[in-house]
């Protein structure tokens, strides 16, 4: 088991703690967490795109020629597709994208990308995290001290409305309740703040 350091919100080191080589020391599997992202990205689609085709299209009922005797190619309607305001040919329609992994290939994702997290030395482990104000100076006052002025996930082991306010207006900052835990927004930040409380609870759900 690796051990990491635990802070104080003033980046003082005030104990440590163990991380479980199942969670934070899987092999990172970067096809897996590919799959997943995919995944969700998938699930995040409105699926509204949509064209209209030769029987959608408004007008067209009637023949604009007839079909003989006049010299022309024949037509049927001027909402044929080679008609200029005609009908899409295989144009995309309102559908559904979602789908979904097994819960065993989503948990292995996450194991994986908190694994490269770990490895990465990006994740930050404080004893515990409270503001009294729901400031977003008093926030970015902690995050400067612990030295974290990239995008930062904020994994919350309890429901804080401080700071979930404090966090809001700060860009590439967002505050997440654990159980919401996604791989994508494991990716999307580079450093992950967790207390030592929300460490434990990951461990009994990923272990």
């Amino acid at each position: 088991m690796a051990e990491m350091n635990v802070l104080n919100m003033n980046n003082e080191k005030v104990g440590t703690i163990q991380l479980d080589d199942k969670v934070f020391g899987a092999p990172v599997k970067k096809t897996l967490i590919h799959e997943i992202v995919t995944m969700q990205l998938a699930n995040k689609r409105q699926g509204t795109a949509a064209t209209k085709n030769k029987a959608l299209v408004r007008g067209g009922g009637r023949k604009p020629w007839k079909q003989k005797k006049t010299g022309r190619a024949r037509a049927g309607s001027i909402r044929s597709p080679l008609w200029v305001g005609g009908g899409t040919v295989f144009g995309p329609t309102p559908r559904d994208y979602s789908y979904r992994e097994p819960i065993k290939k989503v948990r292995g994702a996450l194991r994986s990308a908190l694994s490269a997290k770990a490895n990465d030395g990006e994740i930050v482990v404080v004893k515990d995290l409270e503001i009294k104000e729901p400031k977003t100076k008093l926030m970015t006052g902690i995050l400067d001290k612990l030295g974290l002025n990239e995008g930062v996930l904020i994994l919350s082991d309890k429901k804080d409305k401080n700071i979930e306010l404090a966090s809001r207006n700060i860009p590439m900052v967002k505050v997440l309740p654990l159980r919401e835990l996604n791989i994508y927004d494991l990716l999307k930040y580079k450093k992950l703040l967790i207390t030592e409380n929300g460490v434990r609870a990951i461990k009994e759900v990923l272990a």
